[in-house]
């Protein structure tokens, strides 16, 4: 079985920081691209940052200076360092990673979102 577990949301003032994490269980697989998109009541969800296994990133351009994507490969997570948050930040917030696991299917998985709340 292969899931993705996030955590790290919550309430935070405008200017405020939070993290992000998003952990992938399941034995013998392979994590390719990564990436974090949210979701804004009544909005379509929208990419927020990606990176690939080679460290390559890519933000929106809502986010950029503000929001950094990392990951940790031994530990098969991906984070997001989100700064200076501001009230359009408010979202729910969806991890993504491209996996191979065992018999041999590649395919994208999703977290099951973590709320993201920018409010005073």
């Amino acid at each position: 079985q292969v899931q993705l577990v996030e955590s790290g949301g919550g309430l935070v003032q405008p200017g405020g920081s939070l993290r992000l994490s998003c952990a992938a269980s399941g034995s013998g697989t392979i994590i390719y691209g990564m990436g974090w998109y949210r979701q804004a009541p009544g909005k379509q969800r929208e990419l927020v940052a990606t990176i690939t296994g080679g460290m390559s990133t890519n933000y929106a351009d809502s986010v950029k200076g503000r929001f950094t994507i990392s990951r940790d490969n031994a530990k098969n997570t991906v984070y997001l360092q989100m700064n200076s948050l501001k009230p359009e930040d408010t979202a729910v917030y969806y991890c993504n990673a491209d996996i191979w696991s065992p018999p041999g299917w590649r395919k994208d998985y999703w977290g099951q979102g973590t709320q993201v709340t920018v409010s005073s």
